[in-house]
Order: C-alpha cells, then structure tokens, then sequence
C-alpha cells in the first residue's frame, strides 16, 4: 500500500494545485490530499477506509514538537510554503498521531498495514498533504500541489532536469528494485526528499519528504504488504 497511496494522489492534489498560497479560512472537512501515481479519489471525499478523527481545541494544546496549537485550533491564515525533511507546518516529523488529533490537525485516517496510519491535515494544510504515520509516529509528508515548496525551491511540476540544476551532487536518480519507476532523491542523513514521477504526464507529480527507512525504502521495494 505505501506504492499505491502516492498513486492515488497526484489527479486529486492536482486539482486543488490552484489554491492561492495564503489561506483565509480552512477548507472544508473531509476534502483529504491525495497520493499520486495510480489510482484516484473522489473530490472533496475521504479514501475507503478513512476515519473522522478530528478533536476540538478549547485551550492552548501541546503540539507533538514542543510548541503549541493557538487557542482555538490551527491559525487559518497561515502561509503553505515549505516541505521538508523536519515537516511541514505544524507537522513536524516523529510527531504523535494522538497528539495532533487532539488538537484537531487531523482530519481524517485510513489505517494501512505494518502499522502505517494515512491522514489528511486541517487548515491551510488541508487539500495539500498527505500525512503517514508508523507505529503512531509521523515519518513522512507528502504533496501533489504547488505550493509547498522543497527549501531550495523544488516542486511539484518540474522535470528531473530542473531537479538536477537545483541540488547538483546534493541529489541523484534512482530507479526502484523492480526497475520500472525513476524518480529524483536527495539524502540528508536518515531523511530524504523523494520527487516521483507523474502518471500522466512527464516531470514530477508528487514530492514526499521524511524518514529514508520508510519514504526511500517504500519506493525501491514496493509495498510492503
């Protein structure tokens, strides 16, 4: 399943790749990213599966990496501009799924197998990533949209060439064991950035960031069971 949630995002996340980059208000609920690659999701609908699982926030809450949700839930003005290796927001990588429930980031789950949770994210994220967590942990997040943005400003869109101006000796090809899909990977230690290709059409159709052990490993072997 970890090679077919990509697949399923890229026409869904495509759609919503409009959206102005500042958000005045969240989207409606239940409007979850897609993964790109295969297959497709309903507009505006949760994948097979998925669960509501959104908490209403009274109070200042926690946030799983140490700083904390305004009062009254996530700020909906906020920007949607960077993805990275650390997260993407709120969003933050080894974060609790618990925890960001509880303090209503997540909008919805669909739980997969070896103990891997999909969810989709509220506010100004909503609409734009996908979130994947392991053993109740946050390992990677993922985008078929424009913006966000890698920091060195690699997205969504761009052909492999344009990948390779960007990162240089930094990033490099790869191809998965079954030597049927390439894609374009930049390591930072046990990170990585991931950018796959699209299933319709040339350059990148989905960028996913987060744990090597899940996001390299997903795409060289396949999925997992």
């Amino acid at each position: 399943m970890n090679q077919l949630w990509p697949t399923i995002l890229a026409g869904l996340l495509a759609v919503t790749a409009a959206v102005p980059a500042t958000v005045t208000s969240p989207p409606a609920a239940g409007a979850p990213a897609a993964r790109a690659t295969a297959g497709r999701a309903p507009v505006g609908g949760r994948p097979a599966g998925a669960v509501a699982d959104r908490a209403p926030v009274t109070g200042p809450s926690a946030r799983a990496d140490g700083g904390h949700t305004p009062v009254g839930g996530p700020a909906t003005g906020t920007r949607v501009e960077v993805l990275s290796v650390r997260g993407a927001g709120p969003y933050r990588m080894g974060a609790r799924l618990d925890r960001l429930a509880a303090a209503g980031l997540v909008d919805w789950t669909a739980p997969d197998c070896a103990g891997v949770v999909h969810a989709g994210a509220t506010g100004a994220w909503a609409g734009k990533t996908l979130l994947a967590f392991r053993d109740g942990r946050l390992v990677s997040v993922g985008t078929a949209t424009v913006p966000p943005r890698s920091p060195a400003g690699a997205s969504v869109g761009m052909s492999f060439a344009d990948l390779e101006r960007i990162y240089g000796r930094r990033g490099a090809l790869i191809r998965n064991d079954a030597g049927d899909a390439e894609a374009y990977l930049v390591r930072f230690g046990s990170r990585v950035e991931l950018f796959t290709g699209h299933p319709i059409r040339p350059g990148v159709g989905y960028y996913e960031a987060g744990l090597a052990s899940y996001v390299e490993r997903g795409f060289r072997q396949g999925p997992s069971c």
